[in-house]
């Protein structure tokens, strides 16, 4: 279940995608002309366009996604790129050939599933032999301020434990690594980028970002706090820890990759 569903999450979605220079580095060390890439989980399209680019109009681009919405976005956004398409599909059951891909991308999927084994094992299926898997996932998001205010962080905890309770996992990247070996994969790599580091005050981007967080995430975790007002007191403390101009923020992303024996 996707549980940051709203009416504003396509756009977070593509401000977050655009901003993400690190991860624009890392596609272009690993992609090749020619090469047949999977987007799973491709929301708006904004990543996949990239990677489109890259393997120029030789290579093709397969984007799928459970939202339609996302995967409307997504044609829209790459209508002049004739070397992509966009498919309704879940990562768990991908209903594509074997070994049609040279790079298997997916980014921020992966978190939001209690059981990641049967995606992890669709995902090597329809990557080829010699082929790459690239995941890249959160770790610890959210939780990186100093000075963190103890009342602040025992809020925080509360929320991660709400979260989890939907089988939303805080440190899927961390475990990946483990679980792509023991999968078979080989040339394990693992890369650690920034997901944001902000000294100081956050910008008006990225407060925005946390609250449609906070907006689209109240059914889930709201019923875990006291009362309604009392996460929404949680959401305005942890937005004024943002806006403080002697706190250091920052999150992390593991991308782990491999290759398919």
């Amino acid at each position: 279940m996707y549980i940051m569903e709203s009416e504003d999450e396509t756009r977070r979605l593509i401000v977050q995608e655009q901003s993400d220079e690190a991860l624009q580095k890392l596609l272009r060390a690993g992609l090749r002309p020619g090469d047949r890439v999977l987007d799973a989980g491709c929301g708006p399209g904004f990543i996949s366009g990239m990677i489109a680019d890259l393997v120029g109009p030789t290579g093709h681009v397969t984007g799928i996604d459970i939202n339609p919405d996302r995967l409307a976005e997504a044609s829209r956004l790459n209508a002049q790129r004739s070397h992509t398409r966009f498919l309704k599909g879940d990562v768990r059951t991908i209903e594509l050939p074997d070994g049609a891909f040279d790079f298997t991308w997916c980014q921020f999927v992966l978190e939001y599933l209690p059981d990641r084994r049967p995606a992890l094992a669709e995902l090597i299926r329809v990557t080829r032999p010699g082929g790459r898997l690239v995941l890249s996932e959160i770790d610890g998001f959210g939780l990186g301020n100093w000075p963190f205010p103890p009342a602040l962080q025992e809020s925080c905890k509360t929320f991660i434990d709400a979260l989890s309770q939907t089988g939303f996992d805080f440190y899927v990247g961390r475990k990946l690594f483990t679980e792509l070996r023991q999968a078979g994969l080989v040339d394990l790599r693992v890369h650690l980028l920034p997901q944001y580091v902000v000294a100081g005050a956050a910008d008006s981007r990225m407060i925005q970002d946390w609250e449609i967080r906070f907006a689209a995430l109240e059914p889930v975790v709201a019923p875990a706090f006291a009362n309604r007002e009392a996460y929404q007191r949680h959401c305005r403390d942890y937005l004024r820890m943002l806006m403080e101009p002697d706190t250091l923020k920052f999150a992390v992303r593991l991308v782990t990759e491999g290759r398919r024996p």
